[in-house]
């Protein structure tokens, strides 16, 4: 039986990440209802999952917009009846945000994390947990990097943006699960499959006197087994905590740094 099967999950960011979670989710049985900004990533999302089999509606849609979220989870509680999984994978550019020194970061540049990553999740979040309350269950989901428990140079507002993010989600859970509602996020090293990966390393090799190779080489051998995160492992972890198989994960974070970060 399909891990998800008759489960409800809305996804925002059509990024890599946001769609790797939608194809995974899709084929485990879920009902998707897949969001973003890119009109053409909709489409082709929506194409291959429906011609694999899968359920998925698309809408196009800023997760920063708060009445626009909450009008497409009624469109979604009309349609479904309910809300399951709800997963947030918004990403913004990096360029301006990582890459120099606090010194030398300008307070816009510092700032841009956390004017948008925690204002997003606040807002997604909060229209998911109003309605799995109301229904006695629903899992929310999110990743966050190392940089939220490991200091490194050169990330600006990035760490302190996940960490942030990290205690959101443990107030979420401490204040909803008595409802039946989770709250959980995915802790991973640098995805290398990802785009956004392609352009941190890039800034992060110039800003370290490295090339891209060098620095990859680098933090693969901060992990025990000289290998980082994979999206497939990020999906099937992100599957098995949004399943009745997770029921008894909440308010923590699933490591998924390969001994980067030893709890």
């Amino acid at each position: 039986m399909k891990k998800l099967a008759n489960k409800v999950a809305v996804i925002y960011g059509d990024g890599a990440t946001g769609s790797a979670i939608a194809k995974k989710f899709a084929r485990e049985g879920a009902n998707v209802f897949f969001t973003g900004r890119t009109t053409s990533k909709l489409k082709t999302l929506a194409d291959e999952i429906l011609s694999g089999g899968g359920t998925i509606e698309t809408a196009r849609l800023d997760a920063l917009d708060e009445q626009a979220v909450e009008a497409h989870m009624e469109d979604v509680i009309g349609k479904a009846g309910r809300i399951d999984i709800s997963y947030n994978a918004i990403g913004i550019p990096q360029t301006g945000v990582q890459g120099v020194t606090l010194t030398q970061l300008s307070l816009e540049g510092f700032l841009r994390p956390f004017t948008i990553y925690p204002q997003a999740h606040f807002i997604t979040t909060k229209a998911a947990a109003k309605r799995m309350i109301g229904q006695g269950s629903g899992v929310m989901i999110m990743q966050t990097p190392t940089p939220s428990r490991i200091s490194q140079p050169f990330m600006g507002g990035i760490g302190p943006t996940w960490a942030a993010l990290e205690a959101l989600y443990r107030s979420l859970s401490v204040e909803y699960g008595r409802y039946g509602v989770r709250s959980v996020c995915l802790h991973t090293t640098a995805v290398p499959e990802t785009p956004l990966i392609d352009e941190v390393y890039e800034i992060h090799g110039s800003s370290h006197g490295t090339s891209y190779e060098q620095f990859n080489a680098v933090m693969e051998g901060r992990t025990h087994r000289g290998r980082l995160t994979t999206l497939d492992e990020l999906t099937n972890a992100a599957v098995f905590v949004a399943s009745d198989e997770g029921s008894a994960i909440t308010g923590t974070i699933l490591n998924l740094t390969a001994g980067m970060i030893v709890e």
